[in-house]
Parts: structure tokens; sequence; C-alpha cells
């Protein structure tokens, strides 16, 4: 199977600050990925590098065969962290400067997403709750046919009610011939769909492994072998 994404001794620096060291990642095609690691281990810089966000300090990027650039872009669809969409604007606004910027757009998707999830289109974002405005970000993305879904930390601001149904968004909404990357802490509202986990800590990839084979080896749960991996570890200590 080929690689779709692959980090080739990535390593990036924020001043003498290390954020990234020797990172060497293949993501092949058509899988779901879950990237996890605790605050401050470098998820969200691996996802802003893929997106031309941040500069490599060294090594490199290659996405479907391209190195980062407008090219790569273009198949790669982004749901960041934080809020980026300018408040002032009206849900409607928000979908008519996705439909012009991407070409890849689907307009009638996105309207009916909006209705799945009970949003007002001519509401304006500063308007909205923060699960609201990450609602809308969430339809924007998934309303692109990207070949590549990278989304950080999608559950953040949604309240618990609501997750099961934003997950549920996320997996019949995407290609299923594409790749979906997924950040996030809540571990067991995701583990069952994924396909592979990636475990990062301090700037380093330390696992990376087929989510059923790992479940079977350490015969327990994915959210399990990260809290033993990390916070019994911790414990431990004290």
């Amino acid at each position: 199977m080929s690689n779709i994404i692959e980090y080739i001794n990535v390593n990036k620096s924020f001043g003498d600050k290390q954020i990234l060291k020797d990172v060497n990642l293949k993501i092949a095609s058509n899988k779901i990925i879950g990237l996890l690691g605790k605050n401050g281990s470098g998820k969200s810089t691996l996802f802003k590098l893929a997106n031309d966000l941040l500069t490599l300090t060294s090594g490199e990027i290659i996405i479907d065969g391209n190195p980062v650039s407008v090219e790569s872009k273009k198949v790669v669809s982004y749901l960041p962290e934080r809020s980026y969409l300018d408040p002032s604007l009206k849900v409607t606004e928000a979908i008519k400067f996705f439909e012009t910027f991407y070409e890849d757009f689907d307009k009638a998707k996105a309207e009916r997403l909006l209705i799945d999830l009970d949003l007002d289109p001519n509401m304006r974002l500063s308007k909205m709750s923060k699960g609201m405005r990450e609602k809308v970000q969430l339809v924007l993305v998934m309303s692109r046919k990207a070949k590549i879904y990278i989304l950080d930390e999608p559950l953040g601001g949604v309240d618990p009610a609501s997750r099961d149904y934003i997950l549920q968004t996320i997996l019949t909404n995407f290609d299923k011939n594409a790749t979906l990357l997924i950040s996030t802490h809540m571990i067991a509202d995701i583990e069952e769909i994924l396909d592979e986990v990636v475990i990062i800590d301090n700037g380093q990839i330390v696992l990376h492994e087929d989510a059923k084979v790992l479940r079977k080896k350490e015969k327990c749960s994915i959210d399990e072998i990260f809290r033993r991996m990390f916070y019994v570890k911790q414990t431990t200590k004290k």
C-alpha cells in the first residue's frame, strides 16, 4: 500500500526549544489514524507543518508525492484546533468563502450537514457558542472532496451528548478512499474507528502500530495503553 504522507527526519524548533526531534513517519493511504499524545507533545505542530502553516527547521514532508506546497494543500482538508474563521461572518458567507477558495468544495453537502447538525445558516459566528463554531468548521472541512483529512481535536469543544453524532458525521462524510488523521484527548470516544495508532511524546514518535494488533498484544484498550504509558509512569515516579 502506498504512503500518502511521509515525514522524513523532521525537526522543528522555536528559538532554542526543539518541538519535534528527528520524526520519521509514514502514513498509508485509505486509513484512519489516531495521533495521540499529551499537551505540548508536538501533535499540532506535526499537523501545521503538513499544511504549510509552519516552516521546517530541517527534514522533509511529502504529501501525495509532492513536497509541502500549494499543490499539496489542494489534497488536504484541515481542521485546526482553534477557530480561524472571521467571527463577523454568517455561516452562509463562510460557505461562500470555501466554495470560492476550494475547487473540491461541495456546497450542497455543506448545506445538508448544516441541517443535520441543527445549525442556522444565517447566524453569525460571533453569536454562536464555541461548540457551534467548531461544528461549522467541521461542516466546511468535511464538505471538501480531499485525499487527506487532518482533524486536530475535533471533539474538543463539543458537549458529551453530541460527540457520538459528531464522530458519525465525520465517518459518514469523508471519502472512503481518503486518509483521515485525527488527534484527540478523548481516546475512548474514537479508538474503535482507528486503523492505526501513532503516539508522540516530547516531539518523538514512540509508537506506531495497527490498532487491532496493539489491543490484542496488550490485552486492553488503546485508552488504557495510553494511560499506562504516561499517567501510571508519572504516578510511579512520585
